[in-house]
């Protein structure tokens, strides 16, 4: 038996002694290991069982959440991990990760003897590394579980899928003295499950009784590895505990920083426990009963960690109505702070909805449904159920992690379409869609809505003026949208009341959509419209890229006013042509630290071929002023990590090369990536900055190698040669 299999042994006979009256630590699960892997991106773990204990963490927004995690079940032991690339060869291999896997074989084997047997299924590398570490390893078939683990000690397994009669198999091995260790991921399960809640996950029905879930989320980094793993210094990540700290410190005016952790901790509980939990929920109800009834955040009082229990309430109430059938949802009294009732006393309406399937993604209907209304869709033609999806709000980005909530964090829902009658209902209320799925058969499908409100909409080329007018911008929903084929703006609709020409606007929008696309390569005909949504608070920064683009609120008089935009140019547009430049960006020529800049470049040619506005217009983009702060990096070293960390100053560069060779310029080099087969695309950032250099060089036909060592923008001495070659630039006339 080798050293490595005997220490970890001994580390099992120590803790065999334990029981459940007195939970192990963390600390000895962690001996010999500081630091473990981050194979792919984990998620994190719940931790809230009575005999259930945290390892090892990973940070989590602003606080942190357990990646691995141990519990006694019964009379047997399992540990957990948050990713199942933990079990393969690359991770194993990474820091302390192996270590602290045979420590967990060893602890969960949970008897004193020198030749446990171990079954593996869907293991990754584990056989292997098991062997090499002197266990008898052996893969098992999965098909008969209460035979095939009658032969054996311990489970690892990573698996995709568990039957009922499985997951009890299972569950009775365990609770009869066997060990198990598991790799799972939340976030991952949901995507390969959409429409499913994180409750179905199949460890999570498997664990529930044990104390540990797989919570949905993504965790980061904390060492240049992975993780580290220094014994916790209390037990915030563990739920039960961070409840009675809680409960102990219910202003949250003192401690802020281990309330931010414990609110953490009991909002991921909260949204991934059971619904028939009888540990933490029930708790939680009954300090609900003390209070005041729904919580209900808004703009000037919203929720936040001041007040810890009302995160904990409206979490718990969510969960309650979430997913309600349309008959039981009742309108929630924060719809009316946000996102807004429809004008007293207004009329629902009847209207009938041709649907392009060849088109994916979320197609305007120019209703609202009230908060708690039903909607009712008949859905006619020959779609295939499941095919189509009604989605009742605009705003779904979710705020969970967000420390303040000024409006409910989850406010939109989704009903797949039966063939026939299908009945919806949202208690926060919202414009009404039919969702398109990916690659969805191209058809026309025609839906008959009844139940909702009419809401502003201005189809560009369907629309006319005096519609808008005279009917349209009046119609009494509370939201709004104006449309063409390219981009699509959802703002309030008081923003848009007094708009007398949305045609101009949205051929506005449209130029700009079509100069984007030039400069990308790519045809003007999109696949689907670009989305801009207003909401009073995002996921993640001021704005953000993505189906849709978010904003701020305050940026929705301002994408719906083409006047302001052509009048105050960049000051006004720059945010709102940076998230769409990010929606057209190629990995292939966007190296590390390059993500906030060469999105840019469209926001630079849209202002300059749209608004009339060029980089030498704009103060920051003068010659004099690259000269200046080019000369300053370069006196200061020009070190790439400064480049790199500074937006701006890394878009000097790209200026330079525009103002020298022009727009023209780039839009071959991207139209020549953009053609690029696989076998030629970049294979790292080495060979991003190489082709960089190389494409661009050849396309100018100007040897850039100088330039871009004066920049100190590392480059291969290969890729430097290929263009020694083509006529000098000299540095005159970028310096």
């Amino acid at each position: 038996m080798s050293s490595r299999l005997c220490l970890c042994i001994s580390a099992a006979s120590a803790l065999a002694g334990t029981t459940q009256e007195s939970r192990p630590s963390s600390e000895a699960l962690l001996e010999g290991v500081s630091e473990i892997a981050a194979p792919g991106v984990p998620g994190p773990l719940c931790v809230f069982g009575e005999h259930a204990f945290p390892i090892a963490t990973a940070k989590l927004g602003d606080a942190v959440a357990p990646v691995v995690a141990g519990a006694q079940f019964g009379h047997g032991r399992v540990v957990a991990f948050g990713h199942g690339g933990y079990f393969g060869k690359a991770a194993l291999a990474t820091a302390g990760t192996g270590r602290l896997v045979l420590n967990a074989v060893a602890w969960a084997v949970h008897k004193d003897k020198h030749d446990p047997r171990i079954a593996l299924h869907r293991a990754g590398d584990l056989r292997a590394f098991l062997q090499g570490a002197g266990y008898d390893a052996r893969t098992v078939q999965g098909r008969n579980w209460q035979r095939e683990l009658g032969d054996y000690e311990l489970l690892c397994t990573d698996p995709a899928r568990l039957s009922e009669d499985e997951r009890r198999a299972i569950q009775t091995f365990i609770r009869g003295g066997g060990g198990l260790v598991v790799g799972g991921l939340g976030w991952g399960w949901l995507q390969l499950n959409p429409g499913k809640d994180i409750r179905e996950h199949p460890l999570n029905q498997l664990l529930a009784p044990a104390g540990i879930l797989w919570a949905d989320g993504y965790l980061s980094k904390t060492s240049a590895a992975g993780y580290n793993v220094d014994p916790l210094p209390d037990q915030l990540t563990q739920a039960s505990s961070a409840l009675d700290f809680i409960v102990a410190h219910p202003d949250g005016a003192t401690q802020k920083t281990r309330i931010a952790q414990a609110v953490r901790t009991l909002t991921t509980a909260v949204r991934t426990l059971p619904l028939d939990d009888a540990l933490l929920l029930p708790r939680l109800a009954a300090l609900e009963s003390r209070g005041d009834g729904l919580v209900t955040p808004s703009e000037k009082q919203p929720v936040s960690n001041k007040r810890p229990l009302d995160r904990l309430l409206l979490t718990l109430q969510f969960e309650r109505i979430k997913n309600l059938p349309a008959e039981q949802v009742e309108a929630h009294p924060a719809a009316e702070f946000f996102p807004g009732l429809p004008e007293a006393g207004a009329a629902t309406v009847v209207r009938k909805v041709e649907i392009d399937t060849g088109i994916p993604g979320r197609h305007s209907t120019g209703l609202y449904a009230a908060a708690g209304s039903t909607v009712t869709v008949a859905l006619l033609g020959n779609a295939a159920a499941g095919d189509l999806k009604l989605r009742i709000g605009a705003h779904s980005d979710k705020l969970w992690h967000k420390d303040r909530w000024p409006r409910v964090p989850e406010i939109t829902r989704t009903f797949t379409l039966k063939s026939g009658t299908t009945k919806a209902a949202n208690a926060f209320g919202g414009l009404v869609y039919v969702e398109v799925p990916n690659q969805a058969r191209a058809s026309r499908q025609v839906v008959t809505i009844r139940g909702a409100v009419a809401a502003p909409l201005y189809v560009l080329g369907t629309t006319t003026l005096d519609q808008w007018r005279t009917v349209e911008r009046k119609a009494p929903g509370p939201w709004a949208e104006l449309a063409s084929s390219k981009i699509i703006l959802t703002a309030p609709s008081s923003v848009v009341r007094k708009l007398d020409d949305p045609q101009a606007l949205m051929r506005f929008w449209d130029a700009v959509a079509d100069a984007d696309a030039d400069l990308a390569g790519r045809p003007h005909t999109r696949v689907r419209p670009e989305r801009y949504v207003a909401d009073v608070l995002i996921s993640a920064g001021y704005m953000h890229a993505g189906y849709p683009i978010m904003t701020h609120l305050d940026a929705a008089a301002i994408m719906v006013d083409r006047e302001r935009m052509l009048r105050e140019g960049a000051r006004a547009c720059w945010g709102l042509f940076h998230e769409l430049g990010h929606n057209h960006q190629n990995p292939d020529w966007t190296f590390a630290g390059t993500g906030e800049v060469t999105c840019n470049l469209f926001t630079l040619y849209a202002l300059d071929s749209v608004v009339g506005v060029s980089p030498d217009e704009q103060e920051r983009f003068t010659r004099g002023a690259i000269r200046e702060e080019f000369a300053a990096h370069r006196r200061a070293g020009a070190p790439f990590a400064t480049w790199k960390s500074k937006p701006f100053l890394a878009l000097l560069m790209y200026v330079q090369l525009q103002r020298a060779f022009g727009w023209d310029a780039f839009k071959r080099v991207f139209a020549e990536y953009r053609a690029l087969p696989k076998s030629e695309r970049p294979a790292d950032d080495a060979e991003k900055r190489d082709q960089w250099l190389m494409r661009f060089s050849r396309t100018v036909n100007r040897d850039l190698g100088p330039f871009f060592e004066a920049w100190r923008i590392p480059t291969s001495p290969a890729a430097r040669a290929s263009v020694a070659d083509l006529p000098e630039w000299p540095s005159d006339q970028w310096q």
